[in-house]
């Protein structure tokens, strides 16, 4: 039972990574509009604040990257150890999965 914890707990955690990383590549994304909208503004201030964000832009995609291998890595992980553990142990994978198909489908009928 434990294992199945920590599965649920590592596919709640690896959803909010995912829902993460698409925010900042949206944020990203807009942060480069706004850049390229705002290029024809004079001005030497406007020039060095243009120069920071994309370098900021810049170390962030290269963070993100980093941060998705990190994520596929660890994700790659989870599912070997899960694919052990049933290989290891069928029955209990078996009753687990009757049990939770059999509480999903109570909670079905009573609606």
């Amino acid at each position: 039972m434990n294992t199945k914890l920590l599965d649920s707990i590592n596919s709640d955690i690896s959803a909010t990574k995912e829902q993460l990383m698409d925010e900042l590549h949206a944020m990203i994304k807009d942060a480069e509009e706004l850049l390229q909208a705002t290029s024809n503004q004079a001005g030497e201030d406007a020039a060095i604040a243009r120069a920071r964000i994309q370098k900021s832009l810049q170390v962030m995609k290269g963070r993100m990257g980093a941060a998705e291998a990190v994520v596929l890595e660890r994700t790659r992980h989870a599912a070997k150890a899960t694919d052990q553990y049933v290989h290891e142990n069928p029955w209990k994978a078996i009753g687990i999965s009757a049990c939770v198909g059999a509480i999903v489908g109570m909670l079905i009928a009573r609606r």
